[in-house]
């Protein structure tokens, strides 16, 4: 796992940036999506609901990149490359997707949630930072 320099940090853990999440498709092809994240424990967590394409394209030992801008200051970015270390379908899924839309809105619950929906978390470990800060 790659350390993420000191100067990008703050577009991690303080700033509600989002980024934008690179998966790779079956047949090669990439797919693109903004999401919430966060970041604890070293690892970069991002959750989706059960049956949706980056959650089909993010197997566990599966690479991503992710791409986050300052919502501050769009010349700064920081770019991450890595690999998906966990998936998780479980009641620690589920409290994640509340403590983003805390992060993101400052709402306890998702507001977006649907009945039935089943939350994935993914943790991704980092091995290539760049950026321009």
């Amino acid at each position: 796992m790659t350390e993420i320099p000191d100067v990008y940090m703050d577009l991690l853990l303080e700033k509600r940036a989002f980024a934008h999440l690179a998966t790779v498709m079956p047949d090669g092809s990439p797919q693109n999506t903004p999401v919430w994240f966060d970041f604890a424990g070293g690892k970069v967590r991002v959750n989706s609901a059960l049956g949706r394409t980056k959650v089909r394209n993010m197997k566990q030992g599966a690479k991503v990149a992710l791409s986050i801008m300052d919502p501050d200051n769009p010349d700064r970015y920081v770019q991450l490359r890595g690999t998906v270390t966990g998936v998780r379908q479980d009641d620690v899924a589920a409290a994640h997707i509340d403590q983003l839309a805390h992060k993101y809105l400052g709402l306890d619950k998702n507001p977006y949630a649907k009945a039935g929906d089943v939350r994935v978390m993914f943790e991704i470990s980092v091995f290539s930072v760049q950026g321009m800060s």
